[in-house]
This record gives C-alpha cells, sequence and structure tokens, in this order.
C-alpha cells in the first residue's frame, strides 16, 4: 500500500535505496536529497518553454503605438488583435488535451513547438491587420497543448509532495516572462522597430524546440532517470503510465459531469481573466492613464510581474510543499492557498481609484501576487484528481475555460476604455468575476480529492 491521499500511513514496508523502513514511517521521511535530480531538469526545461510561450504573447502588447502608427489600430481593434490567439488556443483545448493523453507529451510538444515557432516569423513580415491576425491565430494553435502537456508530464515526473514546486517552477515562467520580456522587447523595439520583436521571438522559439527534441522523455523511456529515483517517484504517488489506457482515458463527458471540474475552471477562469487584462493592457493603462512614456511604462510593468513570479514560486511551490512534507492536510494546504490567493487578487479593484504610478503599482502587485500564489495549486490538481490517463483531458477542459476569459478580458476591456476613457471600469469587473471564481473553489470544487474512475 501507499500513502494515503490526505496524509494516510501507508502499510507493509518501504524502501528507501536498499534499506527497509517500518510501516510507521511517513512518506515524507524518506531521503528524497539522495535521490538523483533527473526530474527538476524536466521541471526546468517545461519552465524556459513558458518562459518562450509568453514572450510570443506579450510582444503584442509592447507593440501598440508602433502597430498604431503602421496600421492605424484602435484601441477596439488591439482589444480584437490581442484576443485572436485566444480564439484558436481556445477552439483547440479539448482536442489537445485528447491528443495528449492519445500520443504523449513528447510527440504533441515537438509538433506545437514548430507552429508557435512559424507563427512569430510569420508576425515579423506580416503586411497589413489581415496577415498579422493569421499570425496570431497561428501562434495559438501552437501554443494550445502547451499548458495541458506541462501539467500531464508534472503528474508523471514528480510525487505528490513535490509537485506544487514543479507547476510553479513552469508557471512562474509565465510571469517572469512579462517581469523581464517586456522592458527587454520594449528596447528592442525602440531600437529596431515592432517587427524585430516577432522575429527574436521566433529565433527563441527554435532554439526551445531543439532543446526540448533533445531532452524530454516520459520516465520509462529516458535513459538518464535512474532506478533510485523511478522508484522514489512512484512510490510519492506520480500518476503512472499506462499506455493501453492512454488510448482512450476517462470519457470526455464523464469529466464534464463532475461538479469538481466546473469549480475549478470557474475559479481558474476567473484567475484568467484579470491575468489577461493585465498582460494584453498594463503597458497601456499606464501609459495612456497615468501618464507614464514608453520606456518607463516597460519598466514599471516588470514591478508586479517580478512579485507574481516570487509569490509563484515562494507561496504558490515551495511553501506548499514545504508545509505538506511537514505532516499537513494537503487538502487544507492547498485550499488555503488557492483560496486565499484568489481573495487577495481582488486588491485589483483598489486600481480603479489610483491617481499615480505607485499606488497603481501596489494594487496590481498584490492582485497579481495573490492570484499567482494560487495558480501553480490550480496547474497542480488536474494530475491529482483527475481519472488514469485523462490528465490532459481535464488540463484541456480548464484552459478552455481559461481561455474563454482570456479572450473576454482584452475585448471588453477596450470597449470600456473607447466608451469611457478610463480603465476603472475594467478593473471593476474583473474584481466581480473573481468574487464568482472564490465560490466556484469553495461550493464547487470543494476538497481537492481523485475523481473516481468511469466505469
Amino acid at each position: 500500500m501507499t500513502m494515503g491521499f490526505f496524509g494516510g500511513r501507508a502499510g507493509g514496508i518501504r524502501y528507501d535505496g536498499h534499506r527497509k523502513r517500518p510501516h510507521s514511517m511517513p512518506q515524507t521521511e524518506l531521503r528524497s536529497e539522495k535521490i538523483p535530480r533527473r526530474r527538476w531538469t524536466i521541471a526546468l526545461l517545461l519552465g524556459i518553454g513558458v518562459l518562450v510561450n509568453y514572450f510570443d504573447r506579450v510582444n503584442l502588447s509592447v507593440s501598440r503605438d508602433a502597430l498604431e502608427a503602421s496600421f492605424g489600430i484602435s484601441a477596439v481593434m488591439f482589444g480584437w488583435l490581442s484576443g485572436a490567439y485566444n480564439w484558436t488556443y481556445m477552439v483547440l483545448q479539448l482536442p489537445s488535451g485528447l491528443l495528449l493523453d492519445r500520443f504523449g507529451v513528447r510527440r504533441v510538444g515537438i509538433v506545437s513547438t514548430v507552429i508557435w515557432s512559424v507563427a512569430s516569423f510569420a508576425a515579423a513580415i506580416s503586411t497589413g491587420i489581415g496577415s498579422l491576425f493569421g499570425a496570431r491565430f497561428l501562434l495559438g494553435i501552437g501554443e494550445a497543448p502547451t499548458f495541458p502537456a506541462n501539467s500531464k508530464a508534472t503528474g508523471y515526473w514528480f510525487p505528490k509532495n513535490e509537485r506544487s514546486l514543479a507547476t510553479a517552477m513552469f508557471d512562474s515562467a509565465a510571469k517572469f516572462s512579462s517581469a523581464i520580456g517586456i522592458p527587454v522587447l520594449g528596447l528592442l523595439l525602440l531600437r529596431f522597430g515592432w517587427r524585430w520583436n516577432f522575429a527574436a521571438t521566433g529565433i527563441i522559439s527554435l532554439l526551445y524546440f531543439a532543446l526540448f527534441y533533445a531532452i524530454y522523455r516520459n520516465p520509462s523511456d529516458d535513459k538518464l532517470l535512474t532506478a533510485a529515483e523511478r522508484e522514489f517517484i512512484a512510490r510519492g504517488g506520480a500518476q503512472p503510465e499506462d499506455r493501453a489506457r492512454a488510448a482512450k482515458g476517462a470519457p470526455l463527458i464523464y469529466l464534464l459531469r463532475q461538479r469538481k471540474v466546473w469549480g475549478l475552471a470557474l475559479g481558474f477562469a476567473s484567475y484568467n481573466y484579470t491575468f489577461y487584462l493585465l498582460l494584453t493592457w498594463l503597458p497601456s493603462y499606464l501609459s495612456s492613464s497615468l501618464r507614464v512614456d514608453l520606456l518607463h511604462s516597460a519598466l514599471y510593468t516588470s514591478v508586479p510581474w517580478l512579485f507574481a513570479t516570487f509569490t509563484d514560486l515562494v507561496v504558490g511551490g515551495w511553501l506548499v510543499d514545504a508545509l505538506i512534507q511537514r505532516g499537513w492536510s494537503a487538502t487544507r494546504v492547498r485550499q488555503v492557498v488557492l483560496v486565499g490567493g484568489t481573495i487577495f487578487g481582488l486588491g485589483i479593484l483598489g486600481t480603479a481609484h489610483a491617481h499615480n504610478p505607485a499606488t497603481a503599482l501596489f494594487w496590481i502587485s498584490m492582485s497579481i501576487g495573490g492570484l499567482s500564489a494560487a495558480s501553480p495549486v490550480g496547474w497542480s490538481i488536474p494530475s491529482l484528481i483527475a481519472p488514469r490517463e485523462s490528465v490532459g483531458t481535464l488540463g484541456g477542459i480548464l484552459n478552455f475555460c481559461n481561455q474563454l476569459a482570456g479572450i473576454a478580458a482584452p475585448i471588453f476591456t477596450g470597449y470600456i476604455v473607447q466608451a469611457t476613457h478610463s480603465f476603472a471600469g475594467a478593473f471593476i469587473g474583473a474584481t466581480a468575476f473573481l468574487v464568482l471564481g472564490i465560490a466556484g473553489y469553495v461550493f464547487l470544487l470543494g476538497r481537492i480529492e481523485a475523481i473516481p474512475e468511469p466505469a
């Protein structure tokens, strides 16, 4: 027997290397520091992939003024263009989840990386609004499998009591990319023009393709994974690889009938709405509402994203795993961080009444910092609750709902800004959505425990 899902003690005898331990020894006392760390190389690889993904996404927000000068883009048109990526990304979430469960992380990841690399170069050579929309649609196709794939890979590669930090390593990259990408791409734009923003991300994407192709394998196929680490991962509750079961997994309709799935999806969609509002409009908000010039706007924008990177890694990742490894209730720790972090996200309401950059950055940092602490917990949940070989499908459902919110946020914000000449209404709307998300976590998701296997 293995350890119970929420901290129960296993029966029988445990092994740590070649030493026997009595059945009363808790799982957390296995000496993981003496186990090889191949799994953390995989986590770092996944994090680099997300970093590159989000360079592709923020380069558009940095280029807004330059695109307006080149193509005459209005606030509403920019909102639609910002959401264009999300349309194809959203439509392909469920198919990509099914493909991941059927063909695996490596094969789907290789194809998707090639597609998103081509999309970046296509944006760089676009000649008008139509071709730029086409490039963003293609980018959504290429990047659609990324987060469901990472969630599935983390389930294979990590024991449960290390999964929050492993998830935070790729989830925090989405925030860190904005922290460093916006100022770097802003400087690149000022010196060379907006087309080099997209060309640069295309080159970086190709380099990541070579890295992913060379390194990523599932644990069963990785020749550099030692027997000791393989046993440590399996004993810690990693999702087992089942090649026969992977051909079907849990039916999609079965997962859609689960209230836990809907609670998780609603809560995460509310997070993603605020995330995309800030990802696509924060530089414009600082420059138009608070009269910050382009260079300082790009630099100021990095402040909340750096804070979000910190809370993602330290609170949502390291602290969650540390408390669970010390014997705290796994479900209680994850629930407190998930709900508590989203409550801190309500700080976005304070931005609606900010009149200077310092006040605005304080409230934005509180909001995105809290949401970022909750985010790795949310992304670790599919691998904790999904039936066997269904993590990709559940991740696809989750990210489908995320992208509905991601599409809505920049578009609604564009209409609100054009109609009111203010961002206050956009921040108030994000606050209301977060309240709904908190209710979804509390009343629908409830305990973070496994969904029964379908009959």
